[in-house]
């Protein structure tokens, strides 16, 4: 797993580059980071936490835990103007996701966010100006069904909850983002990262706002901030869903 030029607490490693989108949308969603990062959340000091979920390299996230993280972090990818494709057996909860797209001229739901079955289909080219993130919202033990292949595409596979089977997974991610586990979901992830008793612990004690961001030679907590914008869309930070 590696984490290299993925997450940086000034905007100076792993941004990408600017995204033009309306203002309108900007402002209903959130701020990105500088040239295009993401801010994730904040570090335990204050200082911003950003991101470059979507970069010039196939990339892999794995988010564990409640459906807020993930929706929250597709609205930050559409904010930087990311085309979102979501796979999942729950299209309902992806709905107020796919109304922030807004609608097109047509008075249509825009293009922006397509939402699939979990079936294998082809999916949008991505590119510099077009970058693609792909959310695979298909249970705790996901399919292969989209991988990350090209430059600008990232697949984001949501895991309810930490299983053995999806340790392949797990481990093949380059960022992984980690809510509190039970404690033994916390050993599970001890034996899948190689995490020292320390580590697992803290992992059972996290709050609902916070999370930890795991990569190679990447532990970083951090908490979840959210704008006026996305509690509108999306409610109240929390852990669940």
């Amino acid at each position: 797993m590696s984490n290299s030029r993925l997450l940086d607490n000034r905007g100076g490693r792993g941004v990408a580059p600017e995204f033009l989108v309306a203002p309108q949308l900007l402002d209903v969603v959130s701020p990105s980071g500088d040239r295009g990062g993401m801010v994730l959340g904040s570090g335990l000091k204050g200082e911003p936490l950003t991101i470059s979920v979507l970069r010039s390299a196939p990339t892999r996230m794995v988010v564990v835990g409640g459906l807020y993280l993930a929706r929250q972090i597709a609205l930050r990818a559409m904010a930087t103007g990311a085309w979102i494709t979501v796979a999942t057996g729950r299209p309902q909860a992806w709905q107020p996701v796919v109304r922030a797209a807004g609608t097109g001229p047509d008075g249509r739901p825009a293009p922006t966010v397509q939402l699939r079955r979990l079936s294998p289909v082809e999916l949008p080219r991505p590119s510099e100006d077009a970058p693609l993130l792909v959310v695979h919202d298909g249970g705790h033990v996901p399919q292969e069904l989209f991988p990350p292949r090209s430059p600008w595409q990232t697949t984001m596979y949501v895991l309810p909850y930490l299983h053995p089977q999806a340790s392949g997974t797990a481990n093949s991610a380059d960022l992984v983002l980690l809510q509190r586990l039970p404690v033994g979901q916390a050993q599970l992830a001890a034996q899948i990262w190689r995490l020292p008793p320390q580590m697992a612990h803290q992992l059972t004690t996290l709050k609902d706002d916070q999370v930890i961001a795991l990569g190679q030679n990447l532990w970083r907590p951090l908490r979840l901030v959210t704008t006026p914008g996305e509690q509108q869309i999306l409610g109240a930070v929390r852990r669940g869903d």
